[in-house]
């Protein structure tokens, strides 16, 4: 009886939550009095990149994983009736955690999920209780020389230069250097770039990808602000990077002990999207991380 109990609380649980019009979908597992991790995932994925990462960790934690608006199974409204923005997405996840009426939680910030789960920290630092990232980058010794075409739109958005970004959402670039570069070859399944390749192939999708692009710049903008909350709340933070990333560099996982002289920094034999290879190496990671940070409510 108690094994059958332990199974459905580790299996995972889907469904929505409505916010502000925003139907956010989302993935969890593990007991729901348990210590949280609230997953946010990156670009150009959604929740499933968690796949492999939830089951691992859920005996111990409550895993919740939502897709962000303009990502995966959520359902936000069209452009032109929603601001897809990183500020926006952060007020629809703020809200998400309301919902779920999470008081007090960990962060996995990896890619996109960085500027809004930062964001969501900066505005409430006593319900973060530490933070994981994954190839979340924060301050500008991350970036690789390949964001020429961003960066170019950032300083002068017009119709060309968005144009120019376009080849970032396309199929070859999601499969074989968003995924492929630096990712071990026999042990990068298919399911998950397949899944985003889909998704980006949505009427609107790339228009929503495109905004959302132009709006990083304003994450840039950000990073001595992040930089600021670590210097005033110190969050206990664990860094675990794919060393082969083509975009963020291990230098932007470095760069946390500028302000989190305490911060613990692990470099992965891995590429950007780290969990498709190395998912067991990340949960062991993370439960060592955690454990101290929250046992006093974990019930044994």
């Amino acid at each position: 009886m108690t094994q059958e109990l332990d199974t459905e609380l580790t299996r995972t649980r889907y469904g929505f939550r409505d916010v502000g019009g925003v139907e956010v979908f989302y993935r969890e597992a593990g007991p729901r009095n348990a210590p949280v991790i609230l997953l946010l995932h990156g670009f150009p994925s959604a929740s499933h990149m968690f796949r492999d990462l939830i089951p691992l960790l859920a005996d111990r934690f409550r895993l919740i994983a939502p897709d962000l608006p303009g990502f995966g199974q959520t359902k936000a409204p069209p452009r032109g009736t929603f601001d897809y923005t990183f500020d926006s997405m952060t007020d629809v996840i703020e809200g998400f955690t309301a919902a779920m009426l999470l008081d007090r939680y960990a962060i996995y910030i990896f890619d996109y999920g960085a500027p809004v789960g930062l964001r969501l920290a900066m505005r409430n630092p006593e319900r973060v209780l530490a933070i994981i990232s994954q190839n979340g980058n924060a301050y500008v010794e991350g970036f690789s020389d390949e964001w020429g075409p961003w960066e170019a739109y950032w300083r002068d958005p017009t119709a060309s230069n968005r144009e120019a970004c376009r080849p970032s959402l396309a199929p070859d670039t999601i499969r074989n250097w968003q995924y492929g570069t630096g990712a071990d070859q026999q042990h990068l399944s298919p399911d998950g770039y397949e899944l985003d390749i889909a998704y980006m192939a949505r009427p609107g999708a790339e228009d929503i990808q495109l905004d959302l692009i132009l709006d990083y710049r304003n994450n840039v903008a950000l990073y001595p602000a992040f930089q600021a909350y670590f210097r005033e709340h110190l969050p206990p933070l664990l860094a675990v990077w794919g060393r082969h990333d083509p975009a963020f560099l291990p230098a932007g996982a470095d760069a946390y002990r500028r302000d989190l002289p305490n911060a613990q920094i692990h470099l992965l034999d891995a590429g950007h999207f780290a969990l498709e290879t190395h998912a067991q190496e990340v949960a062991t990671l993370m439960r060592e991380f955690l454990e101290p940070i929250v046992r006093p409510s974990i019930r044994p």
